[in-house]
């Protein structure tokens, strides 16, 4: 993410600087969001991903893309999942949330096929129990679609979705919002007004949030957290 010169500011009239504070807020993370305080932030500015769990740590690297610094997941991660799940997963190190709003960037990799997609991960507690959002190119029953994995093979619980995701080789905004008490999961793709999918579950009240593909590639960036932080039990 780029930022600014403060010292850049001082000539500058009062309706260009309120212009670039705008765009800042636009940009930048804010730290509040839907009244949940900020709770994480990684631009991969720091040029590692210490701040990360990956189910391989070999299918992950920092990296440097058009001059914007990023996680790169790319390539398949040699894993065994218990039941059917994604193979490529990197989940945030030492947070559990309840209530969230997840926000970032990210940009495929991935050759164009119907299932050209990548996954955002929440309510992860282990390799059996979490929930997924699969952003998939042509939607269908495993496609396109919330996921939830409950120490079975994953199943669709998703109400509302599209009948695909537009990939391109270009960056999109995604925004997932969670609240535990109503169950409520809404997804959003670039408009962030209206969700393009959207389920209800109340399985699971807390988790890790996380960042990858079932088995594609991807590049992620600017990744927020909101939410209540809580303590991890047992599923």
């Amino acid at each position: 993410m780029r930022r600014t010169n403060s010292s850049q500011t001082v000539a500058l009239s009062v309706g260009a600087m309120l212009a670039i504070a705008a765009f800042a807020v636009a940009e930048g993370p804010q730290a509040i969001m839907n009244g949940w305080p900020r709770v994480f932030f990684d631009d991969f500015e720091s040029g590692t991903l210490d701040r990360w769990e990956p189910s391989d740590p070999n299918a992950w690297k920092p990296d440097v893309f058009e001059g914007r610094k990023v996680a790169n997941q790319f390539a398949q991660s040699q894993v065994e999942t218990p039941v059917r799940s994604p193979f490529n997963r990197s989940v945030v190190k030492d947070l559990v949330v309840s209530d969230c709003v997840v926000d970032l960037q990210l940009r495929t990799t991935a050759r164009d096929y119907p299932h050209r997609s990548l996954c955002l991960f929440f309510g992860y507690q282990d390799p059996a129990h979490m929930y997924y959002v699969h952003l998939g190119q042509k939607a269908d029953e495993h496609a396109n679609q919330i996921f939830i994995v409950d120490n079975e093979p994953r199943r669709k619980i998703s109400s509302k979705t599209t009948e695909g995701t537009p990939w391109d080789d270009h960056w999109h905004h995604v925004r997932i919002v969670r609240d535990v008490k109503t169950g409520s999961i809404d997804v959003f793709w670039d408009d962030m007004e209206q969700p393009v999918m959207q389920a209800v579950d109340k399985t699971f009240t807390w988790g890790q949030v996380g960042i990858g593909s079932f088995d594609d590639s991807g590049l992620f960036d600017d990744v927020a957290v909101y939410g209540v932080k809580v303590e991890r039990s047992k599923p």
